[in-house]
C-alpha cells in the first residue's frame, strides 16, 4: 500500500487544526484550588500591594 502525500493546503491545515486544539487545551486546563492561586511571595502579589499602597496615598 503506497503512502500518499497530502497536498500543501491540507498540509497547512493539518498543522492549523493541530496548533488551535492544543491552544484550547491549554486555555481549559487551569485548575481551581491551591495550585492555581499565586504564592504570597509572587513578583505580582508584590507588585499589586505597592500599587494599592500608591493609589492609597494619592487618594489621601
Amino acid at each position: 500500500m503506497a503512502v500518499t502525500r497530502l497536498k500543501r493546503k491540507d498540509r497547512k491545515n493539518k498543522v492549523v487544526a493541530k496548533r488551535e486544539q492544543a491552544d484550547i487545551k491549554l486555555r481549559t486546563s487551569l485548575e481551581i484550588g491551591d495550585r492555581s492561586e499565586e504564592s504570597a511571595s509572587s513578583q505580582v502579589v508584590k507588585n499589586r500591594e505597592v500599587i494599592a499602597e500608591l493609589e492609597s496615598e494619592l487618594k489621601k
